[in-house]
């Protein structure tokens, strides 16, 4: 099921609402559309959009294709494969897994990793048409039609 439209610079991509974070989602839901130029960090594109919600599920690890929230920083980011951080870290100590919610194993294979724990609230159906994105990108998300 198509929730979303996420628009990365001249690709278009569907995505659906994930029921791990129902606070965040639905102040994401409500703030809809937003939009903003998104800086790059690996295969990873954030930028600014400001909701009022607590950390809901946080974690480091996340699934290909995670449309995340990061209430510290204030940005709404989208993973499609390996960050800096997913090769940078992939064994954790015990206490950062229970607070990140992960294992440390999912770096070694391959699975974007934020650099601190973020809210999952939606997630791209296929990130194909991201693999040979350069640099950063107009990212928008809207309602699907």
């Amino acid at each position: 099921m198509t929730d979303l439209t996420v628009t990365v610079g001249d690709r278009t991509l569907a995505a659906a609402w994930t029921d791990d974070a129902p606070e965040a989602r639905a102040a994401l839901e409500a703030a809809l559309p937003v939009a903003g130029d998104a800086v790059r960090w690996g295969n990873e594109l954030y930028f600014d959009v400001s909701l009022d919600v607590p950390p809901e599920n946080a974690r480091e690890v996340v699934p290909e294709g995670s449309i995340a929230y990061w209430p510290a920083g204030e940005k709404l980011c989208l993973f499609w494969r390996e960050t800096p951080a997913s090769r940078a870290r992939p064994e954790r100590s015990e206490d950062l897994d229970m607070e990140s919610g992960d294992d440390g194993t999912a770096s070694q294979n391959g699975e974007p990793r934020a650099a601190a724990p973020v809210t999952v609230v939606a997630r791209v159906e296929d990130c194909a048409a991201l693999a040979d994105l350069e640099g950063g990108a107009r990212l928008r998300l809207e309602r699907a039609a």
